[in-house]
């Protein structure tokens, strides 16, 4: 068990160059303490390894140093073809970088290893956005992405048509969400994201900057995605809704809204019919995200949504009645 995690703790090392023992700790799931006994583990084994003080210090390795423990095992050899997204790629100026690197890698696995990776290739292929999602053009993102991996500072004007804003950033992360491209970024004290194809003008500066060492972007990310979906849900109904077709919540309604509702469900009635709270971002959204369940669903509150399935209703029967 200690041998594996020493082996990937070194992994980590060669492939970051420099991080922190907290984030170490964090991704190998044990304490800082145990992370500090593997670093003088990996040193008195003759692994030029080493601990820096200071707000821009952590663990590294001495400059040029490579361990051979480069075997694969079949599943890692199998996530080779699947890890990448070459849609991403293409859109960061990498496709023909990234298909030269599984050509590499492929090359470099034993043959057995060589056809199960290309089996799974051509029967795995990912397509990462939702249905009818037109491609957003980001003019932008090149010149964000070549700032990004030298830490460049950014110039940009961003915003839409009526209303844009110059300000000057340090670019931290890149994030593709269901098809559309996100920077993630320092301005002053504040960390903020940025959708690319909002950016209509970006001046690379070259003036670097110190990139925050414990910054993670996956774990910033989730945290601002999840309260992003909190603050957009500012309106409630209360349902009655067949429990039979609570599946019809998620034909127009936000998938964050969706669970939520299912959450905040109670049991079943005598007549099959449970009551939820469904929240959305206006009663607009709303009356529409309720339409889909059609006769199987009831507002209860507020008030002012009822009248306003009442008037839909209306609407709707005066088209169909003679």
């Amino acid at each position: 068990m200690r041998a594996s995690r020493l082996v990937r703790l070194l992994l980590l090392l060669q492939t970051r160059g420099h991080t922190t023992a907290a984030r170490l700790a964090a991704e190998l799931e044990v304490s800082v303490r145990t992370v500090y006994r593997d670093i003088e583990a990996l040193s008195e084994a003759g692994v030029p390894i080493y601990c820096e003080q200071g707000r821009a210090g952590g663990v590294r390795l001495v400059d040029g140093y490579r361990t051979r423990l480069t075997g694969l095992t079949s599943e890692e050899a199998d996530a080779v073809l699947l890890a990448g997204l070459p849609g991403a790629a293409a859109d960061l100026g990498l496709g023909t970088v990234l298909a030269t690197a599984q050509l590499k890698v492929l090359a470099a696995l034993p043959p057995e290893l060589r056809g199960r990776a290309t089996r799974i290739a051509d029967r795995v292929h990912i397509d990462a956005p939702g249905w009818f999602h037109r491609a957003e053009e980001t003019p932008a993102l090149a010149a964000v992405a070549d700032a990004l991996w030298a830490d460049r500072r950014l110039r940009i004007r961003y915003g839409r048509k009526d209303k844009e804003a110059a300000r000057t950033v340090d670019p931290l992360g890149l994030v593709l969400k269901a098809g559309t491209w996100y920077l993630v970024a320092a301005h002053g004290d504040e960390i903020r994201s940025y959708r690319v194809g909002r950016i209509a003008e970006v001046e690379p500066i070259e003036e670097t900057f110190d990139r925050p060492p414990d910054f993670d972007l996956t774990a910033h990310w989730d945290t601002a995605a999840a309260e992003f979906a909190r603050t957009m849900l500012r309106v409630r109904a209360r349902l009655r809704v067949s429990a039979a077709h609570l599946f019809l919540l998620r034909s127009g309604n936000d998938p964050a809204a969706v669970t939520a509702a299912l959450e905040s469900a109670g049991q079943p009635d005598a007549d099959g019919w449970v009551e939820l709270t469904l929240p959305a971002e206006s009663y607009e959204v709303l009356a529409h995200g309720i339409l889909p369940l059609g006769e199987y669903a009831e507002v209860l509150e507020p008030p002012q949504l009822r009248a306003r399935m009442a008037t839909i209703a209306d609407r709707m029967r005066a088209r169909y009645v003679d």
